[in-house]
C-alpha cells in the first residue's frame, strides 16, 4: 500500500493528513515533504494518523527527525487521532513522552 500525504498551510500552522502505510517505501517521500516545512521559525505540525494502518521503525525515525527541527526552530510537533496500536508504538519506544500525542 501507498501513503497519501495531504498538507495544508497556513502561516505557521502545517496540517498534514497521512492514509496508508508508513514503511521503509513510503518514509523517504514523507520525509522529503514535511522536512522542509520544519525548517520554518515558530512552526506548528499537526499531523493526522487517523488512516495509517502500518508504522514501522523508519517511520518512527521520519517523526523524530521532524521533532527535533521543529523544536530547534521554535516550533511544535502534534500527532494526532492515533490508533491504540500506533500510541502503544510510541509510547513502548519512550518517545510518547517527549511528543504531543493524542488518540482522539
Amino acid at each position: 500500500m501507498n501513503l497519501s500525504i495531504d498538507v495544508h498551510q497556513k502561516n505557521e500552522e502545517v496540517s498534514v493528513i497521512l492514509a496508508g502505510e508508513i514503511d521503509a517505501f513510503t518514509a523517504p517521500n514523507l520525509r522529503e515533504e514535511l522536512l522542509p516545512l520544519a525548517d520554518k521559525k515558530n512552526t506548528t505540525m499537526m499531523i493526522n494518523l487517523k488512516d495509517v494502518s502500518y508504522l514501522d521503525s523508519t517511520g518512527l525515525g521520519v517523526f523524530v527527525g521532524i521533532f527535533k527541527k521543529l523544536k530547534e526552530n521554535g516550533g511544535e510537533l502534534r500527532l494526532m487521532e492515533l490508533s491504540d496500536r500506533l500510541k502503544r508504538l510510541f509510547e513502548i519506544t519512550g518517545l510518547g513522552n517527549i511528543m504531543n500525542i493524542s488518540a482522539n
